[in-house]
């Protein structure tokens, strides 16, 4: 016996609408299913952290652009008048314009993920780690940007009302270029300096930095400012023109590796060579110091102190502090309780004649 479905949606015209969308989303959950399926297959030997990648931000991005797609070329079947269905097919294609944005933007995010994971700044010599994840980053940025403007774009364009004006709007672009050109001069401004900081970069991310006299790493480089996180855990945001057009200092711009230096003020009693072996033995019993320099030196004399600067190499900035720290305890310590003579001192001579004894009254 032959039956026939036709006549059937044609007597009940809205199951054929409920119809095409139960399809439409059964396929959209099979096709979701079936592309990580074959994700996980193809990476299940050689990189899981890509499927994992994949699949924390494809996977909610795949259900609305399979059933829009198929809504949409299956709309002239429905039992809508035609004015209804141009209405329905222009929510179709501006619900596929954003699924189709945010799966490219997905994709951007996993290429991030698979490239950070390459460029680990865990490590202690991450020079370049950093200098590949500050372009990374800013790279991120633009591809969103581009990708945002391009889906507006495209969803504008398909109302007419938007189409029937192109012809006016590019006749005025030249004044509109200008007077826009005026209005966003401070952003392109920013836009060209994070293009310039990201290619020539004064500054990458963890570099150690002082700015505006505060010490601290830079923490986020985003398209119009940058963030410092100071050493107190407070955070310092600065447009990102500061880093083109102010000095400011740089600590690890060539390295991590950082010299640590501390000054003792000691008076001229303090013998320099057991203070000098004390202190190569404080470095040796640490592993904050990286072994690769040192010094011990006499930089200056006044009328009471001798001063000793005592310099340090540390693998990075936060390390170089806590061996300074370090190395500054442990050295007064050693002076208090070998040589607490030998702190500064204040020395007076008294001359008795100075001062002659009261005449008996």
């Amino acid at each position: 016996m032959n039956y026939e479905i036709t006549p059937v949606l044609n007597a009940y015209p809205y199951l054929s609408t409920f119809t095409l969308i139960v399809v439409a989303l059964v396929a959209g959950l099979v096709v979701r299913f079936a592309v990580l399926l074959a994700l996980k297959y193809n990476t299940k030997r050689s990189n899981r952290f890509v499927f994992n990648s994949l699949q924390q931000h494809l996977r909610p991005r795949w259900f609305l652009f399979v059933p829009a797609i198929l809504l949409h070329l299956g709309s002239d079947r429905l039992p809508l008048s035609t004015g209804e269905v141009k209405v329905l097919e222009e929510i179709l294609q501006i619900i596929i314009v954003l699924s189709f944005a945010m799966i490219a933007t997905s994709l951007v995010k996993v290429v991030e993920d698979v490239l950070f994971k390459r460029y680990d700044i865990s490590h202690a010599d991450n020079l370049k780690a950093r200098k590949a994840r500050t372009q990374i980053i800013y790279v991120k940025k633009v591809a969103l940007v581009i990708i945002t403007i391009l889906a507006l774009g495209m969803i504008l364009l398909n109302f007419d009302s938007v189409r029937q004006y192109g012809t006016t709007i590019l006749t005025g672009a030249g004044v509109a270029g200008i007077i826009i050109g005026f209005a966003l001069q401070k952003t392109l401004a920013n836009l060209f300096s994070g293009i310039q900081i990201a290619f020539t970069q004064p500054i990458k991310i963890d570099d150690a930095v002082v700015v505006e006299g505060e010490w601290g790493w830079i923490e986020e480089i985003n398209l119009t400012y940058v963030v410092v996180k100071i050493w107190d855990l407070r955070r310092l945001v600065l447009p990102i023109t500061y880093f083109t057009e102010n000095a400011f200092q740089n600590w690890t711009r060539n390295t991590a590796q950082i010299l640590g230096s501390v000054n003792l003020y000691v008076d001229y009693s303090m013998p320099l060579e057991p203070l000098r072996n004390y202190f190569e033995e404080v470095l040796e019993g640490t592993d904050m110091w990286d072994k690769t320099g040192k010094a011990f030196q006499v930089i200056d004399c006044s009328e009471k102190t001798m001063t000793i600067r005592l310099l340090m190499t540390a693998r990075n900035s936060p390390v170089a502090w806590d061996l300074r720290c370090h190395v500054r305890e442990a050295m007064i310590g050693y002076i208090q309780h070998n040589f607490p003579e030998s702190f500064p001192r204040v020395r007076a001579e008294i001359n008795e004649q100075a001062f002659p004894p009261p005449k008996n009254q």
